[in-house]
């Protein structure tokens, strides 16, 4: 059954298009936020560990700001729960994250 006005009622017996792009801005914050990881995972691979997880740290604080400042209809894929919950997590892991990164002395002979 297709609910008129719906999505699937849009593309008669095709099936809907696909979308590339997100709809909303926290689309594009939550895809910066992954590229970001993505780059610390990488700096990570590559020998730099502290410099990576730190990159990792800063993207989930930017994304728990950004869904702390995003109105709710705007968050997109940031919106997971409630905004003060998803913010805090963000921000607390990503802190957390970025105080041991400093605070892990050096190993010699590692």
């Amino acid at each position: 059954m297709v609910v008129p006005g719906s999505r699937a009622d849009e593309g008669g017996s095709e099936s809907p298009r696909r979308r590339f792009v997100p709809e909303r801005v926290g689309g594009f914050v939550y895809l910066a936020v992954l590229v970001a990881c993505a780059v610390g995972v990488w700096i990570v691979v590559g020998g730099d560990w502290r410099t990576g997880i730190r990159w990792f740290s800063l993207a989930l604080v930017a994304g728990g700001v950004a869904r702390l400042v995003l109105p709710e209809a705007e968050s997109g894929m940031l919106g997971v729960r409630g905004r003060y919950l998803d913010a805090a997590l963000l921000v607390g892991v990503g802190a957390v994250m970025l105080v041991l990164a400093g605070d892990i002395p050096e190993q010699s002979g590692a």
